[in-house]
């Protein structure tokens, strides 16, 4: 990796600022913490820290507060399950600290008087409107709380924020975490450096979320495999009638374009070929296996692929040897109309000779679901930073860390 990472920095008795992803879904309260796996993703990087004798200052944004403190987004509840998730790290007890504010007096006289080895969470970044403004003066704040600056939080990296660009030009060290270098390492080398055959499956509702994508992946990919809402504006582009299916009438030009550049560059472009099709959008809809190519019923509609697609699409997936995977094959959420995605997860997971990739909030909740994320080589926390990471776009976060 060109930038720098924690493991080449000295740590030792300095005031590290680690910027983590601690925007976890939290009860309507504000109090319990409904799903933990960002802060469990984090924490190889602050024991690396801990255990080199760093006073470890963490800061996170969570939610959208508008620049102003919001009781139900507060830090807080992190703090007992980080103490919980780096129980024995150290010996010291209560070695997870809580800071009301991020910046100020305060903030400022707590980090003081952390002790080697403890650490500090800030209150919400986004508590103060200079975060997301990317304000200078903000950012020298945060930049005065620490002696070196650590990102490991991915899912922001695409947002030139504070606490993910601007603090860059106040301190003289930054570099990545365990988790970002980790990220930047998997998807980097799918990008740039596949073992071949290299599969992409995308998947989602719309085209118009996945094309630039998609278009970058026609360069790089040996196939690509469409499935979800967005597989039926595809086969609208190839003259199918799809019947209420989910449709972006606007984007069908332009996927038709991604069909002809496929078709230029060699790459199998893969849509289904059967289809679940259903009376309504409803967990209860009936249902019917749909195949052939002619137009569906016009009164129905597409929620997920068919069984014989299953069967193309895993035969694909077993013969790479990188395999990337961002978007559900259809309406998830609705077990009568899991099965595709659920296959989909079955097919990366049994392929144990690829590197396997999975990317985007559906397609982790789905493989969490199906029981198969133990058998996935990599899974990226970050979203937005993810898809924005595989269109080629340069992300701020990571450009502003320094290279090595």
């Amino acid at each position: 990796m060109p930038k720098l990472s924690i493991r080449d920095l000295d740590l030792t008795d300095k005031r590290v600022l680690i910027r983590v992803d601690f925007n976890v879904p939290l009860s309507k309260d504000g109090q319990q913490i409904l799903d933990d796996t960002r802060i469990r993703e984090t924490v190889p990087t602050i024991e690396y820290a801990l255990r080199r004798k760093a006073r470890v200052v963490l800061c996170s944004h969570l939610g959208r507060p508008k620049g102003q403190p919001v009781p139900t987004m507060s830090l807080r509840p992190v703090v007992d399950r980080l103490r919980e998730l780096l129980d024995g790290v150290l010996d010291e007890d209560e070695n997870v600290g809580f800071s009301p504010d991020c910046v100020g007096e305060i903030a400022t006289e707590l980090v003081a008087n952390l002790e080697p080895g403890q650490t500090l969470l800030l209150e919400n970044l986004r508590f103060h409107a200079g975060e997301e403004k990317n304000d200078p003066a903000f950012a020298k704040k945060l930049a005065a709380l620490c002696d070196v600056y650590v990102n490991d939080a991915f899912g922001s990296a695409h947002r030139a924020h504070a606490s993910t660009e601007g603090i860059t030009h106040f301190v003289k060290q930054s570099a990545a975490g365990l988790l970002m270098e980790s990220e930047l390492a998997h998807l980097g080398k799918a990008l740039n450096h596949p073992d071949k055959p290299f599969v992409a499956i995308i998947g989602g509702a719309k085209v118009s979320d996945k094309i630039d994508v998609i278009d970058s992946l026609l360069g790089k990919a040996d196939a690509i495999l469409i499935g979800g809402g967005m597989a039926y504006t595809f086969l609208l582009a190839e003259g199918r009638g799809v019947g209420k299916s989910l449709v972006e009438a606007d984007k069908v030009e332009v996927a038709r374009a991604a069909l002809d550049k496929a078709a230029r560059n060699g790459v199998k472009f893969l849509l289904p070929i059967d289809h679940i099709l259903a009376d309504r959008f409803d967990a209860k809809a009936t249902s019917e296996v749909f195949a052939g190519e002619g137009a569906f019923p016009a009164d129905k509609m597409a929620l997920d692929i068919g069984p014989e697609t299953e069967a193309l699409f895993a035969k694909e997936i077993a013969e790479a040897r990188t395999v990337l995977w961002n978007g559900p094959m259809g309406v998830f959420e609705f077990p009568a109309f899991a099965h595709g995605t659920n296959a989909v997860a079955r097919a990366v997971a049994m392929n144990d000779e690829a590197t396997t990739i999975v990317g985007g909030g559906d397609s982790v909740s789905a493989i969490h679901k199906s029981g198969f994320a133990d058998k996935i080589t990599h899974i990226s926390t970050g979203g937005g930073a993810s898809l924005e990471f595989l269109e080629g776009k340069a992300l701020p976060g990571v450009e502003a860390l320094t290279n090595k």
